[in-house]
């Protein structure tokens, strides 16, 4: 690509990372209702085609008739529902599993609002194309939700549709929240400066630059063009300051955030209630009792038994690999712990030498920390780069899931050697049992840190939920895909 060319991408970049918020959110949502059109109307189309084609419906040769006539009230009443549940919102899209939850209750609206309507006034709808609408159509706005994020994920990443941000706050505040936004990319947050309520240095100790105190906010806002204002823990001496202050920004256009000092609590775990004019935040008991229930047991059975089953070729092979290239075990089996403290067998396809453990007290001084992770361990067979780089090597865990010993989504089992260094806090970690996949093989794997690793199993087990297990499932997908800290 030329000079004239890569400047013009650069120029394109910058002014999609710099459009206004208002401006940004109107391309968002109008992006998010034009796909939701197209996937609804795939879905009538599917059902068009599938209430002639199967044979369990009686012939309709007058479907078309009954359908084309109000296919635009179809779409329209299904639009209306996902809107009226938030589904367009931009604070519930791209993130987590409000949107998710939206677009479901919206189509059980639309489902529930479409029958009501036929059956008051007498329509005679298919009732094999009602049911054909919604049961393909759901899935397919699921579909078509999760690919949006990860355009807009992947644009922001590359630094467009990016918003502006000042923070404000004392410097260690600022600088954790900067370092969160920088690894979350797919908030969409670019920072642009700190005020701070000593302005007298240049930079923060992580870099950032110091535009000013606290007391400069609105000229900063004119001057940079920010777009949002996030407000750490203390950044303000008083609920009235921050008050009078939101007062001052009202015709600045810009978004406000307030970090609260509470952190790692799901949004499902909390309820805000005004009370006299001050906001109570009602928090929810963690749910590690929950991932217990019969529930979450029975999707890994179901789940561990089918993915067991479409796995079994791939697992021969590789079975047969590991055989054929040093003669040693096929299947490594080892102690770790699990739920409530309890030993069992972890089962891995052997990916390393066979007198790995022998040679283990040696490299165990090359990296400190609890967990033992190195990279280009000498110690990994040629099969062992293969499966490990694809997770492949995770594969006989299934037995454990069926077993009951382990789960489908939870945190890693760890070795008892790496419990017996465990602080106080981490022990919660054992109140559900381990996972095949988790947060931690989601969000990086080995990339990141203990402490890292430590928050984002905890967060799991504080605030479980169903809905959340089938989004992780789904990133494990992408995660072994991308192998991103798989070594």
């Amino acid at each position: 690509m030329t000079d004239l060319g890569l400047a013009q991408r650069r120029s394109a970049i910058a002014a999609l990372g710099t459009l206004s918020r208002d401006r940004t959110n109107a391309i968002h949502t109008f992006t998010l209702v034009v796909s939701d059109t197209l996937a609804i109307a795939t879905a009538a189309v599917i059902a068009v085609l599938g209430r002639n084609a199967l044979q369990i419906f009686d012939p309709a040769p007058h479907l078309l008739g009954t359908v084309l006539p109000f296919a635009a009230l179809f779409v329209s009443l299904w639009l209306v529902m996902l809107a009226s549940v938030g589904a367009y919102q931009i604070q519930k899209v791209g993130v987590g599993s409000a949107e998710f939850n939206a677009v479901l209750l919206g189509t059980v609206f639309a489902a529930g609002g479409l029958g009501v309507a036929a059956y008051l006034t007498e329509y005679d709808l298919s009732r094999g194309f009602f049911v054909l609408l919604f049961v393909t159509g759901l899935p397919l706005l699921l579909i078509e939700r999760f690919l949006s994020r990860r355009l807009i994920r992947r644009l922001r990443s590359k630094g467009m549709l990016c918003v502006p941000v000042v923070l404000v706050g004392d410097h260690q505040h600022v600088d954790e929240i900067a370092a969160v936004l920088r690894r979350a990319t797919f908030l969409g947050y670019r920072v642009i400066g700190v005020l701070s309520p000593s302005a007298d240095a240049k930079l923060t100790p992580g870099g950032l630059t110091i535009l000013g105190s606290v007391g400069d906010i609105i000229p900063t806002l004119k001057t940079t063009a920010a777009q949002a204002v996030i407000f750490t823990d203390g950044a303000l001496p008083s609920a009235s300051a921050f008050n009078r202050l939101a007062r001052q920004l009202e015709d600045q256009d810009t978004q406000l955030v307030v970090v609260p000092g509470l952190t790692d609590v799901s949004a499902a775990r909390m309820n805000f209630r005004p009370v006299g004019g001050l906001p109570l935040m009602y928090v929810e008991s963690p749910r590690a009792l929950l991932a217990m229930r019969w529930s979450k047991r029975v999707f890994d059975l179901v789940g561990a038994a089918v993915v067991l089953l479409l796995a079994a070729p791939v697992m021969i092979v590789i079975a047969i690999a590991i055989k054929l290239e040093d003669g040693g075990p096929i299947v490594f089996k080892q102690t770790r712990v699990g739920l409530k403290g309890e030993p069992f067998g972890f089962f891995k396809f052997r990916s390393m030498a066979v007198d790995a453990e022998q040679r283990l007290s040696q490299l165990q001084s090359e990296m400190g920390g609890v967990l033992f992770k190195i990279r280009s361990d000498p110690r990994i067979t040629r099969v062992g780069k293969l499966i490990r780089r694809f997770s492949l090597d995770e594969l006989p865990q299934l037995l454990n899931v069926l077993k009951g010993q382990m789960s489908l989504v939870g945190p890693r089992p760890a070795l008892p050697r790496e419990v017996a260094q465990y602080q106080d806090h981490v022990h919660r970690r054992l109140d559900v049992r381990p996972g095949l996949t988790g947060l931690w093989q989601v969000s990086g794997r080995s990339d990141l840190s203990w402490d890292d690793t430590v928050r984002l199993d905890l967060f799991y087990v504080d605030n479980w939920s169903l809905l959340q297990d089938l989004m992780i499932l789904t990133r494990t997908v992408g995660a072994v895909l991308n192998s991103r800290g798989a070594y």
